[in-house]
């Protein structure tokens, strides 16, 4: 593993935030988008156009919520990239500050996401120890921030593609009715989970910033 050595986080903070900022805009979206499928099948549901081709209201708003869906996964691809190289550079610079205070190598900051099981607990565990490692000096570290975060961050991938299977095998007015109604769920809760991670990014920004005006910092010696 490389010498660890401190670098200013504040650009790759401010890009990773304003990605986040924009992955809730498109969830924001695809809620709007949700909801006219929602309202377009429970025109159909109750009754008018039975026996025909779907209106060319319904067929637009699916087709919207298509679009909704490709632009979410597009900038959430974008967003988690930036993230992760913004996560690293923060993992880096904790080690500077506090050597010790790593409970997992260097290689689980991207492993931790896509390694199965691990990815459970794995990422949350990092985010914490440089959470904690770069705190300030004698000041207790409080979690509430990356415990909320992290849950629901659980909830909305695990039940994003659950939500998104359950449209695609829709077939009937009510089916994708009820499809839209708990997608637009699962994106709202998306939202708020995008919101905390860019409230975090830019709380730990910050803490490291101010360790680094600081300073001095402890530099691990070679070898």
């Amino acid at each position: 593993m490389s010498v660890a050595r401190l670098r200013p986080p504040r650009t790759l903070g401010r890009l990773a935030c304003a990605l986040l900022v924009l992955v809730a805009v498109t969830d924001l979206l695809a809620v709007g988008a949700g909801y006219h499928v929602y309202r377009e099948a429970g025109v159909l549901a109750a009754g008018t156009g039975i026996g025909a081709t779907p209106s060319p209201r319904a067929a637009r708003a699916d087709h919207l919520y298509a679009a909704a869906g490709v632009l979410q996964t597009v900038t959430w691809l974008v967003c988690a990239v930036v993230f992760l190289v913004w996560l690293y550079r923060v993992r880096v610079n904790a080690e500077v500050f506090r050597p010790d205070g790593h409970s997992k190598a260097r290689a689980w900051v991207i492993a931790g996401w896509v390694v199965p099981l691990a990815n459970f607990w794995f990422p949350r565990r990092v985010v914490l120890d440089v959470w904690d490692s770069s705190g300030p000096l004698g000041t207790p570290p409080r979690h509430a921030l990356v415990n909320l975060w992290w849950a629901l961050w659980l909830v909305s991938t695990g039940v994003g593609p659950l939500m998104a299977d359950l449209y695609d095998s829709a077939v009937t007015a009510p089916e994708f009715r009820n499809a839209a109604l708990q997608g637009m769920a699962a994106d709202a809760v998306d939202i708020v989970a995008a919101v905390l991670a860019a409230r975090l990014v830019l709380r730990l920004t910050r803490m490291q910033q101010e360790r680094i005006l600081a300073g001095p910092v402890f530099v691990p010696a070679l070898g």
